[in-house]
C-alpha cells in the first residue's frame, strides 16, 4: 500500500533533529496525559521527539532521513504510515502522534487506526489553525499563516475522528521553547532569520518562492529599526506563550 502526506522528509528532512530538540515542558504534558500506560505506540515519530524514556515505545515513521535521525538507543522504528498501522487490534496500552496529523493523507483514516490499536488513551498533539492570524508573524508572512490554516485539521475534526471521551487541553509554550516550531520563536524573533531554522519548519514549503527572502528583509529591517520590539517586544520577557497547541486526549 502506498500513501503519504503532504511532505516529503526524504528529500527536506535533514537537520530536522538538531532544530526540532523536544522541550521536556511539552514533553511532560504529553506523558501526563498517556497516564498510567506501559506500551506506547509513536505513530509519526520523525526522529523521536517526545518518546516517553521510562515506557515500552514502537514508533511508526515512513521516511527513512527521519529515522536515520533517531539518537542511539531510542525505540525500535518500524517503516509504516499512519492509515495503515501494521498492529492488531488492541495491541498497546497507549497511542500518540505529536504534531504529525496535518500531514497525513487521510486523516479521518490515520485517527481511526490510532484508535483501534490503542486498549487506553490516544494523545494527538496538534495545532490550532483558528488561533494561528494573531501570532505575529502573520504580519511579515500571511500567505504561511494562511498556508498553515488550510493544512491544519480542525481540533474538534480530530476530537470527533478518535471518538470516545475526548478532552483538549491548551500547551503553553515556553520563551526558551527548544522545539523549533514557528510560534517557538514567538519572543526570539532573530532566530527566525536562520535559515536552517526555517527549514526544520515545513510551512515554508507551502508558499511561493518570493515569500521567504520577503520575509527575512521585512523582519530584518523592523528589528534593526527597533519597530518590531515597538509592538511585540513585551514578549521577549513572556514567561510562556499561549498559541496554538493543543493536546487531543482520547479515552475509550
Amino acid at each position: 500500500m502506498t500513501m503519504g502526506g503532504d511532505v516529503d522528509y526524504d528529500r527536506t528532512g535533514a537537520g530536522y533533529a538538531q532544530q526540532r530538540r523536544p522541550d521536556a515542558r511539552i514533553g511532560d504534558a504529553i506523558a501526563d496525559a498517556l497516564g498510567e500506560a506501559r506500551t506506547v505506540l509513536n505513530v509519526g515519530a520523525g526522529a523521536g521527539s517526545y518518546e516517553p524514556a521510562d515506557r515500552c515505545v514502537l514508533a511508526v515513521e515512513p521516511s527513512a532521513v527521519m529515522r536515520s535521525q533517531r539518537p542511539p538507543g531510542s525505540a525500535i522504528v518500524i517503516n509504516a504510515f499512519a492509515e495503515a498501522l501494521p498492529l492488531d487490534d488492541g495491541s498497546v496500552d497507549a497511542a500518540m502522534a505529536v504534531a504529525t496529523v496535518h500531514q497525513w493523507s487521510d486523516v479521518a483514516r490515520g485517527l481511526a487506526e490510532l484508535r483501534r490499536v490503542a486498549r487506553g488513551p490516544v494523545v494527538v498533539a496538534a495545532f490550532d489553525g483558528d488561533v494561528l492570524a494573531r501570532f505575529w508573524l502573520n504580519d511579515f508572512a500571511p500567505e504561511l499563516i494562511a498556508a498553515e490554516r488550510r493544512r491544519y485539521p480542525d481540533i474538534q475534526d480530530i476530537a470527533d475522528g478518535l471518538g470516545g471521551r475526548c478532552e483538549v487541553r491548551p500547551v503553553p509554550i515556553p520563551l526558551d521553547c527548544t522545539d523549533g516550531f514557528t510560534e517557538a520563536f514567538y519572543g526570539r524573533p532573530e532566530r527566525l532569520l536562520d535559515p536552517a531554522v526555517r527549514r526544520a519548519q515545513s510551512s515554508w514549503g507551502f508558499v511561493g518562492p518570493e515569500a521567504e527572502p520577503r520575509f527575512v528583509a521585512a523582519l530584518t529591517a523592523d528589528l534593526a529599526s527597533g519597530a518590531w520590539d515597538d509592538r511585540w517586544g513585551v514578549l521577549r520577557t513572556r514567561d510562556a506563550y499561549d498559541g496554538s497547541l493543543r493536546l487531543i486526549i482520547s479515552h475509550p
